[in-house]
Parts: C-alpha cells; structure tokens; sequence
C-alpha cells in the first residue's frame, strides 16, 4: 500500500504551504505529494494526472478538501468514482472525517459517505459560481467607477497619420514604421484600423 498527497492552488501566486502541513500531519511523505498550480476552470492538472497513473489497488490519497478533486459537482462525483470503484483506492478527505473510505467500508457508512459527498460536491460548485458572480459584479463595478483593466493603450505618435500615409505610399518600410511608433506588427495595424475610421 502507498500513501500519496494531492495538494491543488488557484495560481502562481498562491501558496500550498497550509495544504502540504495538512499532508505531512497525516504521514505523506514530500516525495509523494502531489501540486498543481493552476486555476479550478482550466484543471489541466499535469501532477494529478501524474498521481492517478501511479495508483494501485489499495493505495491511499490524502486532499485536504473535497474541491481539490473537481471544479464542479459532476466533476468531484465523477473522480470520486474513478478513484475508487475503477482504481480501488481509498479517499482520506482530510477536512470532513466522514469522507473517509478506509473506515466506512459497510453499507450504512457507505450510504452516509455518499450523501456527504454528493452535499459537499454541490457547496463546492455553488461557492465556486459565487465567487465568479462577485467577480463580476466587482469588475462591473470597476468599470462604472472609469476603472480601466488591462495593458494602458499605446500613445500614437503625434504624426501617425502622417507616418501612415507615408508608409501606405511606400516611403518609408515597415521595419522603420514600427520602431518610429514603437509598436509591434499587429499593434500597428489595430491603431491603423482605429485611425482610419476615426477619420472617415
């Protein structure tokens, strides 16, 4: 039997130290703990999938949420699946005790696992999709204060449209146009369109 460790984090910035303490508490080795840092939508999870390919029967996996193995319901009851009726590996999920494959092996805490986990699954896709609203509505917000996101717009040269015209006649290359405005190729022509229709 082996013991391994999944910890998952929304991005680079975060950090997974709570989760690896969690982990190494329960006995995980640091080899055989297992870190994706990338965000629940995306979940192309390259050390998870890492993971599941190591499992054997009998194996063990510790998570410190039921979240860490899904982005949504369907996704965490789909992988609870996978794990363990195909893999036959037990779940330790380490926040809810009741989930915990090793101990309720009868039917009674079979059915009891299950309805804790169907619950928590539906939490879990429910506080994700709320915490997308509040985005939203933050971003929303933003804008309506004159917030601006994203890169700050290029400041066009003063004479564009006089380098334009005069590229557009073949005066001067474009190698030269872009390091005149200091722009890259495709910049160039976006503010070219944009110029271009605030004259007509």
């Amino acid at each position: 039997m082996q013991t391994y460790g999944y910890a998952r984090v929304s991005s680079q910035e975060q950090h997974e130290d709570r989760q690896i303490f969690a982990l190494h508490e329960r006995g995980v080795p640091s080899g055989d703990i297992f870190i994706d840092k990338q965000s629940g939508k995306d979940f192309n999870r390259t050390a998870y999938m890492r993971m599941v390919e190591k499992l054997k029967s009998g194996d063990v996996i510790y998570i410190t949420s039921i979240d860490r193995l899904g982005r949504n319901y369907e996704e965490i009851q789909n992988w609870w699946r996978i794990l363990t009726k195909e893999k036959r590996v037990d779940i330790v999920v380490i926040d809810m005790p009741l989930l915990d494959t090793r101990v309720y092996k009868d039917l009674i805490g079979t059915f009891l696992s299950d309805i804790v986990l169907q619950i928590l699954s539906f939490v879990a896709q429910n506080e994700r999709e709320n915490i997308r609203k509040r985005q939203a509505e933050g971003i929303a917000a933003a804008k309506a204060r004159g917030v601006r996101f994203g890169r700050p717009s290029k400041k066009l040269p003063d004479d564009f449209g006089e380098l334009a015209s005069q590229w557009e006649r073949r005066e001067i290359k474009l190698g030269a146009m872009l390091k005149l405005c200091n722009m890259s190729r495709s910049t160039f022509y976006v503010k070219l369109r944009e110029h271009k229709l605030s004259s007509v």
